[in-house]
Order: structure tokens, then sequence, then C-alpha cells
């Protein structure tokens, strides 16, 4: 089986990572994750820039239409640039985010009560009881954002409760 790099043949660097990604990374790991989060709330979603034709379209595309000093997405921004703002036009990427901290003093309240504090957790001498119930605490009353932490620690009580009290 060839790689996604392999099946480019002779193209530019730019396209040959586009389409190296668009074999390999777009269906096995973001449009999973988009057909599992749209179905998960009834939402039916398309990506219109995946149609064959438009994806053979751009890949024949000389990069000089497509990349230029450092700047991509030039021919999106030739047809559709005075649609957006500037401020959208030249911001960073950026991911979906899961909202942890808000999860931690609402949805997930409970279950890091019963599980990070609770006796069995405590008994096992891994952390500190004290520190434990001070993250929460200090999380719930939004003095620091310490989702994370609580998510790896909510996350290794579980995994040990399945794996290792079995």
């Amino acid at each position: 089986m060839q790689s996604g790099l392999q099946q480019v043949d002779r193209r530019d660097q730019i396209t040959a990572f586009a389409l190296a990604d668009l074999t390999t990374y777009l269906p096995c790991d973001l449009m999973t994750k988009v057909d599992i989060a749209s179905m998960a709330n009834s939402l039916e979603c398309r990506q219109p820039f995946l149609d064959v034709r438009f994806v053979e379209l751009a890949a024949s595309l000389p990069i000089a239409w497509k990349f230029r000093r450092g700047r991509g997405k030039l021919l999106l921004r030739r047809a559709f640039g005075h649609m957006l703002p500037e401020a959208i036009w030249n911001r960073r990427k950026m991911g979906f985010g899961v909202p942890l901290d808000h999860w931690f003093r609402n949805e997930l309240k409970p279950m890091t009560h019963d599980v990070l504090l609770s006796d069995v957790a405590k008994g096992r001498g891994l952390f500190r009881e004290s520190y434990v119930a001070r993250l929460v605490q200090d999380h719930e009353q939004a003095v620091f954002d310490h989702s994370r932490r609580l998510w790896a620690l909510l996350f290794l009580e579980c995994w040990m409760r399945q794996w290792c009290d079995a």
C-alpha cells in the first residue's frame, strides 16, 4: 500500500501535502470526528470543498494561484474576500475546543466529586488528597482553570477502576 505522499506523483510540495492530507488525515481523523459529533446532535454536515470535481480542479491549478509569499487560499480570498472581515481571513487556525472548564463546573461536577474525591481514589495514595480537593475547589470557584488537570486525573481514576480494580 502506498503512503499518501507516494500517491500524489509529480506535484509541487504544497499540492502533494494537501492531497496526502485529503487521502489520509481527512477521512481517517477529521471527517470521522465531524461525522460523530454531527450525528450525535442530529445534524447533517457537508464538506463542499471535497466535491470530487472541485478537488480535481484545485489539484490541477498552478501553485502560484493557490499560494504566494507565505499566504494560502489566494483564489478563495479573491472570490470571497469581500464577504468576510479581514480579521477572519488573517486569524490563525483554530481547532474545535472542548468546553472542559464549563463541564467541570456543571455537567461533570457530580462525577468529579464522586470519582476524584471518593474514598477509593484517596485510598490509592497516588496523589495528595488535599491537593486534588484544592484543584476541584479552585476550578469550581473560577479561581483558576484546572480543567486539563482534572480531566487527566478523572480519566486516570476511571482507567484504574476499569483495569486495575476489576
